[in-house]
């Protein structure tokens, strides 16, 4: 038994001429906006007013950006600035360059070393847990 694909399952539905409801809000709002200014304001603002109202209501109706439409461009936009982020830094493993030290430089070193910690010094292994626990607090995983 065959079956039809429905097919622009994604098209919002007309509701009020060519303007979905959404689109047809946008308008509403802005109409509902220029009447009010209508009461309250000279003509002369009202009408520069009710120009750039309505202009951007059609630019969120209309104008799209790589596909979505301006009121959505908006709303993530907003969601980039306001949630918080998770920077993430990656150590990169350069390997050290060797440096020929005399024998007396390293003794010095040693003594200078010993007298700092007062004691044998902790040595951990290249392969211990910690670079894992290093990296387990960093990213907060």
């Amino acid at each position: 038994m065959q079956f039809t694909v429905p097919q622009f399952i994604e098209k919002e539905a007309k509701i009020v001429g060519p303007l979905t409801f959404k689109q047809f809000l946008f308008v509403g709002t802005a109409g509902a906006c220029c009447i009010i200014l209508y009461f309250i304001l000279p003509p002369f603002l009202v009408i520069i007013l009710g120009i750039v109202l309505f202009g951007g209501a059609l630019a969120l109706i209309f104008y799209k950006k790589e596909g979505f439409p301006l009121y959505i461009v908006i709303a993530k936009s907003f969601l980039y600035v306001f949630q918080p982020k998770v920077y993430l830094w990656k150590k990169k493993n350069i390997p050290i360059k060797a440096i020929k030290e005399s024998e007396t430089e390293k003794k010095r070193k040693e003594e200078a070393e010993e007298k700092e910690h007062k004691g044998p010094r902790l040595k951990v292994s290249n392969f211990s847990r910690l670079n894992d626990l290093l990296t387990h607090i960093e990213t907060k995983q």
